[in-house]
């Protein structure tokens, strides 16, 4: 998958920026590909700042992309500090926007971080022809479907991820490798079935590891290297230890579109 910030120039990452970055630097297809002064010249969108958006949040902070939006209206509850682990005790009732930026800017002053709330149709469409790659960490269908449609009509590769229960599950969608499009309609037509954490309940750790993947599909996009999850749908069971790829296909292109 081509880096969506493969045409703009990438300036040379200054001394401090080399010191922060000395390990991932380390990895000779990160090092190779260029792909730490990609990940510095990248905007990304995260939707969603709870169980799955926090640890992305946080990864992609400390990988140093370049600029971080964080849309998110809600607050921070005591009931979310067992899994979204951005927030303490003392943040239980500031908005989750807010506090992930300053968390993120605490991990890694060089990143830019912007702060929104809930994002309408328009403003939503706006803002993601403004970004490089998305990340849909909400959690409901209703918003999913809204920023699909944004990504798919701005073609916008985004990244994917849900946790319920022990199970979660990710992917990429959007334009791919091969020239196809992949989208969250094509793989969920309708919710039926679906449930949140606040109706399944969740383990605090599965949104975790869930998150942090789709951390590393965002730098694998963003940085060009690797096989990122586009075409396919990555479930997990955490009781059972139990890991799925299964293989999804892009629906054939209308003729004259």
């Amino acid at each position: 998958m081509t880096p969506p910030d493969a045409a703009r120039p990438a300036e040379p990452l200054s001394r401090a920026e080399l010191r922060r970055y000395a390990r991932p630097l380390m990895v000779p297809e990160w090092l190779d590909a260029g792909a730490q002064e990609r990940v510095r010249a990248a905007r990304v969108l995260v939707v969603g700042a709870g169980g799955l958006g926090g640890p992305v949040i946080a990864g992609l902070a400390g990988a140093g992309v370049g600029e971080l939006v964080i849309a998110d209206g809600d607050t921070v509850d005591v009931s979310n500090l067992h899994r979204q682990l951005l927030y303490a005790t003392s943040d239980v009732g500031r908005g989750k926007a807010a506090v992930a930026a300053a968390r993120a800017q605490a991990i890694n002053p060089f990143v830019r971080v912007r702060t929104l709330g809930f994002l309408d149709g328009p403003a939503l469409a706006e803002l993601v022809g403004q970004v490089d790659v998305v990340v849909d960490a909400t959690d409901n269908f209703e918003a999913r479907y809204a920023v699909a449609d944004a990504c798919m009509a701005a073609d916008r590769v985004w990244v994917w991820g849900a946790a319920a229960g022990t199970t979660g599950m990710l992917s990429v969608f959007g334009p791919g490798p091969d020239g196809g499009r992949l989208g969250l309609r094509d793989v969920f037509p309708t919710p039926d079935g679906a449930e949140s954490c606040a109706e399944a309940g969740v383990l605090g750790p599965v949104p975790n590891v869930v998150g942090h993947l789709m951390a590393l599909e965002v730098l694998k996009v963003l940085g060009g290297v690797g096989r990122t999850a586009w075409g396919e749908l990555w479930t997990w069971d955490a009781l059972a230890g139990r890991e799925r790829r299964l293989r999804l296909r892009a629906p054939a292109a209308t003729p004259g579109t």
